[in-house]
């Protein structure tokens, strides 16, 4: 197989057969906002995991009254060492599982609809996916850093 330059091109399915410059448009557009998409589906992944692991790392402060000594009799040392997760937390870290599951399904189905797209081996589509990647990238980016 070879990369070739045509308007012509069927993609993923039988009904995304195009005939046309006006098609190869479209479709060039279509699959470029798809992989702007999983662009901003990694990033928001990631944000996402990060508030995760933060809240992962807030333990709350030790049931005791204030002197150091602990209802279950336990030193300050041992209950510093054993992880905890406030009972609020709990409801809402399985949701945040729940969604990041959901986007890395979407991820990983776009990410081969996409590849795909690419192995009808037309180079505008290629260059759709390029071109999709990098203003995704440019795009959430900065959303990374906040």
């Amino acid at each position: 197989m070879v990369f070739y330059v045509s308007s012509r091109v069927t993609l993923l399915f039988d009904g995304w057969d195009v005939q046309g410059p006006v098609g190869m448009a479209l479709s060039v557009l279509v699959v470029m906002l798809l992989t702007v998409f999983y662009e901003l589906f990694k990033v928001w992944r990631v944000r996402m995991e990060t508030k995760s692991e933060l809240a992962r790392q807030y333990t709350p402060p030790p049931p005791d009254g204030g002197d150091g000594s602990t209802a279950a009799g336990s030193s300050q040392s041992e209950l510093s060492l054993t992880p905890r997760e406030p009972a609020g937390n709990v409801r809402t870290s399985r949701a945040l599982h729940v969604t990041q599951t959901f986007l890395h399904v979407l991820q990983v189905t776009l990410g081969y609809m996409l590849m795909l797209c690419v192995m009808s081996y037309n180079t505008w589509i290629f260059l759709a996916v390029l071109a999709g990647s990098g203003l995704g990238y440019f795009i959430s980016f900065p959303l990374l850093n906040r």
